[in-house]
């Protein structure tokens, strides 16, 4: 005797229960929460610090911010697609393969040093890989994209958390 299928709407509510729960099932979703909050509070605290606090600049430079946090999200959640669009070009020959690395580690590092954004880059890119983790350990491995977009989501709402308590009241 099968059991009898569930009405849709409790389908649902025990959907969206297994949903809310799962940062207690996945602790390390909360400690990349918490990583994006101070993310997002040492970005409003270092813009306060500039004569850009309240203009349009300030606001282009954290959208930046937020498109390097999600860039690093999205290079940690999905490494084999990219991994393999690498792999493909660097497969040609030998030369094409040391020119890419190179000119990969050599403006990537240049980069990343002239911003002073390496440690922030390390600390949030350890983040999502645990967080990956912890959700593989649980075996709940969505599509990557969705994968992408959902720790994308958990990062930005927790740096606009901590850009919130940043911001001195006026």
């Amino acid at each position: 005797m099968s059991p009898r299928p569930l009405h849709p709407a409790v389908a649902l509510i025990r959907q969206a229960l297994a949903l809310l729960l799962l940062p207690l099932r996945a602790p390390l979703l909360l400690l990349l929460f918490g990583v994006a909050i101070y993310l997002g509070l040492h970005w409003s605290l270092s813009d306060s610090h500039t004569a850009l606090n309240g203009s349009a600049q300030h606001t282009l430079f954290w959208s930046i911010d937020c498109l390097h946090a999600v860039l690093v999200v999205f290079i940690c959640t999905m490494p084999e697609l990219l991994l393999q669009r690498v792999s493909a070009l660097m497969a040609a020959s030998r030369v094409v393969s040391l020119v890419v690395t190179l000119l990969i580690v050599t403006v990537g590092g240049l980069y990343l040093l002239h911003l002073n954004v390496l440690s922030n880059v390390l600390i949030l890119a350890s983040a999502v890989l645990l967080a990956r983790l912890d959700l593989l350990r649980l075996r709940l491995m969505p599509q990557p994209l969705l994968m992408a977009l959902g720790l994308s989501f958990v990062v930005l709402l927790g740096a606009a958390v901590g850009r919130a308590i940043g911001v001195p009241a006026a």
